[in-house]
């Protein structure tokens, strides 16, 4: 059997007396669009911090196409192929769209302390930033500053930046968050396209939108890993709409 893409082992992190991942492991394949679920609180964000190095675990392991990356720096992990998009936006309003992105591709070659202006001026990576753009549906809004840009084209820029740096494995961190019914549409279309291309791994809180995309789903209640399957599997889960309903005593938490 191929080794997945993604490894997570027994992945824990505590805060205090709180486990906010407590023992987590998933697979994730090559060219899969995996989403995770959960009420607020599940420890969605706390994962995804993990897997980009933002947060180290207490106790288990994070593979990268059999890579132990578990004590990895972020900057190399990114390195490595790893990018996320935050769930609250990270960008650089007062640069233009193609400024965020051309630094961005910087920052993949390695020349994260040059300045801005070698990033404007330098033709490849115009070149990269253009083509994310393209990419994502905002050839048109290169030269306009991201403050300008409505909230829905600033998440489409994310993922620009986001593939500007060539990742291997997205993370995405509530895409959905903020948008209207028709910006909604236009970020699931975006996805369906960008999954042909690229593994995704999706927190999600619009099932829509998470039941629309995802090859396979794992549900996170309290820190820990309820259910993992298929979408039609986890519809048909009991466990899983008894933990979107509320019910606390679904969940054994071990000490």
């Amino acid at each position: 059997m191929a080794e997945p893409l993604l490894r997570v082992q027994k992945l824990v992190r505590r805060f205090g007396g709180i486990i906010a991942t407590d023992h987590v492991s998933l697979e994730i394949p090559q060219g899969e669009l995996h989403a995770i679920i959960g009420p607020n609180g599940a420890g969605k964000t706390t994962l995804i911090s993990q897997l980009t190095g933002h947060l180290m675990p207490h106790a288990g392991s994070i593979f990268l196409g059999g890579r132990d990356i578990t004590r990895l720096a972020a900057y190399r992990r990114s390195g490595l192929g790893l990018a996320r998009s935050f769930q609250i936006t990270s960008l650089l309003t007062d640069f233009t769209a193609a400024d965020n992105v051309a630094l961005a591709a910087q920052a993949r070659d390695g020349h994260s302390f040059r300045f801005l202006r070698n990033a404007r001026k330098e033709e490849g990576l115009r070149r990269t930033a253009l083509a994310a753009l393209q990419r994502v549906g905002l050839a048109d809004r290169a030269e306009m500053l991201v403050s300008r840009l409505s909230h829905g084209e600033q998440r489409q820029l994310e993922l620009a930046v986001a593939l500007a740096t060539s990742p291997q494995l997205l993370l995405l961190d509530e895409p959905m968050a903020g948008l209207g019914p028709t910006e909604s549409a236009r970020m699931v279309k975006l996805l369906q396209d960008l999954r042909k291309e690229v593994t995704i791994i999706l927190v999600e809180h619009d099932m829509e939108a998470v039941f629309a995309l995802a090859d396979r789903i794992s549900v996170l209640v309290y820190g820990r890993v309820i259910a993992a399957g298929a979408p039609s599997d986890i519809r048909r889960n009991e466990e899983v709409k008894r933990a979107y309903l509320g019910d606390q005593h679904v969940v054994v938490r071990h000490g």
